[in-house]
């Protein structure tokens, strides 16, 4: 049996929770679709969905984030079906990252953790 409070974190950078609407489109998709997020770090952000999206699959981004919108490119790094309903958790990785909206999302994760 796993110990869970053993267990070491594998992440590089710290998760904060993030309850935000955000915006996501399918790359190379005409709509944007809206998603609330669960947390974010400055690696990538966690959410949920009524919809399966298979990992890899390539997502552009709108994050709000305090009064800055934040336009990372990401990719579904894992995705989970919930028991019991129609949705899936993801994961999704940031892969490009303007770096003044990366260090902004960086001060805003480290502000919340302090």
């Amino acid at each position: 049996m796993v110990d869970l409070a053993r267990k070491k974190e594998m992440r590089f950078s710290p998760r904060v929770d993030f309850h935000s609407l955000f915006r996501y489109q399918l790359r190379g998709k005409p709509d944007f679709a809206n998603a609330v997020s669960s947390d974010i770090s400055c690696g990538g952000l966690r959410f949920t969905v009524d919809k399966f999206i298979p990992t890899f699959v390539p997502l552009m981004l709108e994050i709000n984030v305090l009064n800055r919108v934040l336009r990372p490119i990401g990719r579904v790094a894992w995705s989970m079906p919930l028991a019991h309903s129609n949705r899936n958790q993801m994961g999704i990785e940031f892969v490009e990252f303007n770096m003044l909206e990366k260090n902004y999302l960086k001060n805003f994760v480290n502000m919340r953790l302090s």
